[in-house]
């Protein structure tokens, strides 16, 4: 694995959700492998940590649950929030059903704002914080099925548009990163080699998008070598959305 070079997390504690796989896991060891102290919060029963990075399951589905995490949050200092975690139910605009865009918003916005309203406080006070938060493509552009999914990637990056804008004068940075198609394990199983084929030939670099790729700006985002960049919705996706 590469990391990120002359980036040192020493001493910096970093919570990490849907921290267990895929983009989420390449997040949560790059963190670990700049020196963090790491918390990959995961939902499955069977889910694994990366190595030195600790676990707690917490059904981000469930407000209770997250209320309980962000209790736990604010009563620690955290340094570094990656805000991970996220769902898809595909569907034509006309046949999104409620609950499953009740979830998705749950997921993808709700939790999201329930943890940043638990660590910012401590982030303020200490005068140096950084929250990253994972968009997508479809929260830039969109196509057919994507109401529910970009209407929640949209508004979390609107959300933490708005609050960079409260604490960038603390010292507390917030972006989103907005990763294109990336060769994660779910989307070998979703697509197929065919599928990532007949996607990769969309895409100008030729290929998707490694999770690591995306784990590294990440990082270099939550760190200190970042002094200047807040507010910002960060696209990773070989130039697909510029052609």
């Amino acid at each position: 694995m590469e990391g990120v070079i002359g980036v040192t997390l020493e001493g910096r504690r970093a919570v990490v959700t849907g921290g267990t796989r895929g983009i989420g896991a390449a997040i949560a060891r790059q963190l670990t492998g700049a020196g963090a102290d790491v918390l990959a919060i995961g939902v499955s029963k069977t889910a694994t940590a990366p190595e030195g990075v600790r676990l707690e399951l917490v059904d981000l589905k469930d407000p209770e649950s997250v209320s309980g995490l962000a209790e736990r949050l604010a009563q620690s200092p955290v340094d570094i929030l990656v805000n991970n975690a996220g769902i898809n139910v595909v569907a034509g605009f006309a046949d999104i059903r409620p609950e499953d865009f009740d979830d998705i918003h749950q997921i993808n916005v709700r939790a999201p704002l329930v943890l940043m309203q638990a660590v910012v406080p401590g982030m303020r006070r200490r005068k140096w914080g950084r929250i990253v938060n994972v968009t997508s493509i479809f929260g830039h552009v969109s196509r057919a099925g994507r109401g529910a999914y970009s209407a929640s990637k949209f508004g979390l990056d609107g959300m933490t548009t708005a609050l960079a804008a409260e604490v960038a004068g603390d010292g507390v940075l917030a972006n989103c990163v907005a990763p294109g198609f990336v060769d994660t394990d779910l989307t070998r199983r979703v697509l197929g080699q065919e599928g990532i084929d007949a996607v990769a030939a969309t895409v100008p670099i030729g290929r998707l998008a490694k999770p690591d790729e995306i784990a590294r700006f990440v990082v270099w985002l939550a760190s200190e070598s970042n002094t200047y960049i807040s507010g910002q919705n960060l696209l990773i996706d070989g130039g697909v959305t510029r052609v």
